[in-house]
């Protein structure tokens, strides 16, 4: 697994400013051809979304976390797919194919786990397509609907958060494999929701395909960036149908010739994707399709370039 070298601090660490001003300093310090596509990105974020990032950063400078460190791990999300990116072009599909190739080195890698979801958690800000896909994902949330919500794969938290912040569910539960990730989400829901959402949520590390849950039993179920993550994707599908009730919100996110370092399921295009959701029993209510920033989605799809896809969908 390719990971930037930390060990060794930069020259200007020590005189990188607290908060998203030092974040910016460090990530164009260290890597200056990203200098122009970080200012359009900041250029793009409303007031709000510019507020809950620093709110972000400074949550983890709490943690103990410096912004050398964080500025490595959003590099490390830049560098590992830019590497990635220039294998797919070359060899047309991933490099990976199997859970055994990356569980490992990502999942269950303490050290490159943390990395990956720190970093994670700030390109939903900083990467457009990401905040696209976290705007439409909080502008569609239900917010007077009660009842059981699930997310499958809550990874660093932010998603799960959001959904406790907007939306009216009397419970929400995360699923993930990793425990990294599940330490992260308690984390990041504990700092901002303290007492408030105490009894509100739970946490369980385990298989999603594993689970014994009861059909019909959620009236949400939410799975951002899973689909491309595993080797049989319609099993995901079949089992949030299988346990969301009849009327429940099912929002999913994927994305189409996008590689990453644990990206092991390649879709290529959206009649792919959503032929799936129709074989797994969901129609589709809402969507985004989110072109490589700068191309139309026919562009993106010609010369092989990432888009990202969120779906809003309910049983049939």
């Amino acid at each position: 697994m390719l990971m930037q070298n930390t060990s060794s601090p930069t020259p200007a660490a020590a005189g990188y400013p607290d908060g998203l001003p030092g974040l910016v300093d460090a990530v164009q310090h260290k890597n200056p051809m990203h200098r122009k596509f970080m200012a359009g990105a900041l250029a793009q974020m409303t007031v709000d979304e510019t507020q809950r990032l620093e709110q972000y950063i400074a949550y983890c400078q709490q943690r103990g976390l410096t912004i050398d460190y964080l500025s490595d791990c959003y590099l490390t999300i830049v560098g590992d797919t830019l590497r990635e990116q220039i294998y797919f072009q070359k060899h047309r599909q991933y490099r990976y194919s199997t859970f055994a190739e990356v569980g490992a080195s990502v999942y269950f890698n303490d050290e490159y786990m943390s990395f990956y979801m720190y970093g994670l958690a700030l390109t939903a800000f900083l990467w457009p397509n990401h905040l696209a896909m976290l705007r439409f994902f909080r502008d569609n949330l239900p917010k007077n609907s009660g009842g059981k919500y699930l997310e499958v794969g809550p990874g660093h938290g932010y998603y799960l958060m959001t959904a406790m912040e907007y939306a009216g569910y009397d419970s929400f539960t995360g699923i993930d494999i990793s425990e990294t990730s599940i330490a992260q989400t308690r984390a990041l829901i504990q700092h901002f929701g303290g007492g408030r959402h105490a009894e509100r949520f739970d946490l369980q590390c385990m298989d999603f395909l594993a689970c014994t849950l009861p059909a019909d039993s959620f009236d949400a179920v939410v799975m951002g960036e899973v689909l491309e993550h595993v080797e049989q994707p319609q099993l995901f599908l079949k089992q949030a149908a299988r346990i969301a009730r009849k009327d429940a919100y099912i929002y999913i996110t994927s994305c189409l010739n996008a590689p990453a370092v644990d990206h092991i399921f390649l879709f290529r295009d959206t009649a792919q994707l959503e032929k799936l959701f129709d074989d797994c029993g969901l129609r589709i209510r809402q969507q985004l399709v989110c072109p490589y920033q700068g191309t139309t989605l026919q562009e993106s799809m010609e010369s092989l370039l990432a888009v990202n896809v969120a779906y809003v969908l309910e049983k049939k």
